[in-house]
């Protein structure tokens, strides 16, 4: 049996006698096929088709920004200038690139191709792929939630910076507020300053005791209250977010034109700002001067490997769902280079928008510059920096945009994971959802809210930091190691490559394949064992965590992994079929063009593994011919 297009638009299985109603050939084209079998014991290939109603980008950079918006997030402002002066500065570069052209990039070009061809969310995909990893799906939507908990409460603290931004003198410049302990030095302006372990600049306690009040909090154990200010500008970033999402990619698209382009410009702007302030040279030379020796402390190549696949975001379903709404004969292969290019040359340029102004503050309090900031994370963005700019001529101006850039680079990753979500729920679920898609996206929204308000209280930053360690962490990376592995071993790199083969018009070079075959995994395999063996202790400020909640943390990770192994059991104990008798061994043409091809010999046929039938069916793809149109393979369609 041949597919063959009906109505211009579906496959459906035909005769091969009648096959030759065909007024061309797919000789450009290579996709995957049916099975064919040579034995009546065969066990059945199921098949199914793709119709042109799913949605698509108004244009080209719509996806373009989207993607580039969701990859380049708050990590790449903060989180790349920290591990880089923290693993030697310059040296840093190296393993980053490394890990970027053997890791990140491949595994960021993979997840678009799968999105583009198979044109469905991060659940479905899998039974396109190998229906018993379909518990991969399930646990990036869950991952995704979790990161929704936590990930929008930092833009909310980003708002409420904002807000408070609109004041000739910015409320955290001096030590005469009501939340100021005497503690607070402010060293700026003054003379004769002691700087001591015990000092607290305006800044910090500005954040600490105003922003999180998190002094009122003793720890995970008593929280405290709910932060109303703070639940109301989470209340309104939501908000957005809903009126981003609720239309599809019609809507987000539009939106990112704003939120992906104006950090760039904000970026530019502090850049030229930072390179004008004196000892800003201080911190550049710091950020540029590698310290070789780093380069043989296994902790530098294990942070360069986590950075570029948190910085990419391949794993996180975000790819496949944005991917997912291109034109069957987008040139995905470019994009991948591009904006992987662009998300690493931002990290970059952050660099020196960072280490300029803790060059800076280091010649203000005459220290080194490694001695600037304390405290990693997001104290960079919500005490170091602000603290600089508190200082600055302009600082009003200086704040404002700084914070909006914050707000506009956060909201284009949540769009990111909500839409990964929405995406593949909708494509597994369309009977209950696909007519539905604003009022879930409406539920969706208000689960996220309530799952957020316990990071919304005094001790809601203790709860952040748990969620970002557990909830995401190794998750996601053994997610995507398990992604890498069932596309590269079970769906096959020669049938993979048979599918961007079919989109691009040219097969992907021996490079990629040895990446996605061994590289890639055995990189986030590097990562997942580092991490495990070597796990630093996990502290806030001056909290430390106490073990029963390390306990909680490493049962929050395990609860989105889970579905895993639970799917797979699943998929085994309900597929008809017997777990011993072996069916019969399945052959499948190589393309679609040896299907169609009135000379099929056994040479065009690859050998499929035999196995136990139940655990064939879970192992072998639904496989699916792409919903394209019959033109653009010059074929004539049945009348």
């Amino acid at each position: 049996i041949f597919l063959f297009p009906i109505n211009g638009h579906k496959w459906l299985p035909v005769p091969r006698q009648d096959s030759a109603v065909m007024a061309g050939s797919l000789t450009h084209h290579g996709s995957p096929n049916p099975g064919y079998s040579t034995n009546n014991n065969a066990v059945p290939v199921p098949v199914i088709t793709q119709t042109e109603s799913r949605d698509k980008w108004s244009k080209k950079m719509d996806f373009l920004l989207s993607v580039i918006g969701f990859a380049v997030d708050l990590g790449n402002v903060w989180r790349f200038p920290y591990i880089c002066y923290q693993n030697g500065g310059g040296a840093f570069l190296i393993p980053y690139i490394l890990m970027a052209i053997f890791g990140g990039v491949p595994l960021f070009y993979m997840e678009l191709a799968l999105g583009q061809f198979h044109r469905t969310g991060a659940i479905s995909i899998w039974k396109h792929i190998c229906p018993i990893f379909k518990g991969i799906g399930y646990a990036i939507c869950i991952i995704a939630l979790y990161v929704s908990f936590y990930y929008n409460t930092i833009i909310a603290w980003a708002l409420f910076y904002f807000y408070s931004s609109f004041s000739s003198i910015l409320p955290w410049t001096n030590c005469d507020n009501v939340w100021n302990t005497p503690d607070c030095t402010n060293y700026f302006g003054m003379d004769n300053i002691t700087w001591t372990n015990a000092s607290r600049s305006p800044a910090e306690e500005f954040y600490t005791r105003n922003v999180l009040e998190i002094h009122k909090s003793s720890g995970l154990r008593d929280v405290g209250g709910v932060r109303w200010q703070l639940m109301l500008c989470l209340f309104l970033i939501f908000t957005i977010v809903y009126f981003s999402l609720w239309k599809g990619v019609k809507t987000s698209g539009k939106v990112v034109w704003v939120t992906a382009t104006l950090p760039y410009i904000v970026l530019f702007i502090l850049l030229i700002r930072g390179a004008t302030l004196p000892g800003a040279w201080r911190g550049v030379v710091f950020y540029l001067k590698p310290q070789w020796g780093k380069l043989l402390e296994t902790s530098v190549w294990v942070d360069a490997a986590a950075q570029i696949f948190f910085s990419l975001g391949p794993g996180f379903g975000v790819l496949l769902a944005l991917s997912s709404y291109n034109s069957f004969t987008n040139n995905c292969y470019r994009d991948a280079i591009v904006t992987s290019l662009v998300n690493c040359l931002t990290s970059f340029v952050s660099g020196f928008v960072i280490f300029t102004v803790l060059g800076y503050m280091a010649e203000m309090r005459q220290v080194e510059v490694e001695d600037v900031a304390r405290d990693k994370g997001p104290s960079l963005l919500f005490i170091t920096y602000p603290e600089a700019i508190a200082n600055m001529m302009g600082s009003t101006f200086f704040a404002i945009i700084f914070f909006v850039m914050m707000i506009t680079l956060g909201l284009d990753s949540t769009f990111g994971g909500l839409e990964a979500i929405i995406t593949a729920v909708l494509d597994e679920y369309p009977d209950q959802f696909y007519h539905r898609r604003e009022l879930f996206v409406l539920c969706l929204v208000v689960v996220c809210f309530l799952g957020s308000l316990s990071t919304l209280t005094n001790g809601g930053a203790y709860v952040v930091k748990l969620l970002e360690e557990f909830g995401v962490g190794c998750s996601i990376i053994a997610v995507g190691f398990l992604e890498a592995i069932a596309v590269s071993w079970f769906y096959g790199i020669h049938r993979f490559s048979n599918d961007v083969q079919a989109m691009l018009g040219k097969a992907p070079g021996l490079f990629w394949k040895v990446c996605w075959v061994a590289i890639s995994p055995a990189f986030l395999a590097y990562i997942i064992v580092s991490s495990l063996l070597k796990a630093p202790p996990l502290a806030l400020f001056d909290y430390k965590y106490p073990d029963w909640s390390i306990i909680v943390g490493y049962i929050v990770g395990l609860s989105s992994f889970i579905w895993v192994p639970i799917y797979m059991v699943y998929k085994l104990v309900w597929t008809p079929g017997s777990l011993k008798q072996v069916g019969g061994c399945v052959q499948s043409p190589e393309t679609v063009s040896d299907a169609f091809s009135s000379n099929v010999t056994s040479a065009s046929f690859s050998r499929v593994p035999c196995f136990p039938q139940r655990l064939a069916v879970c192992l072998r793809p639904e496989r699916t011919i792409p919903d394209i149109h019959a033109e653009n393979l010059n074929m004539a369609t049945v009348p």
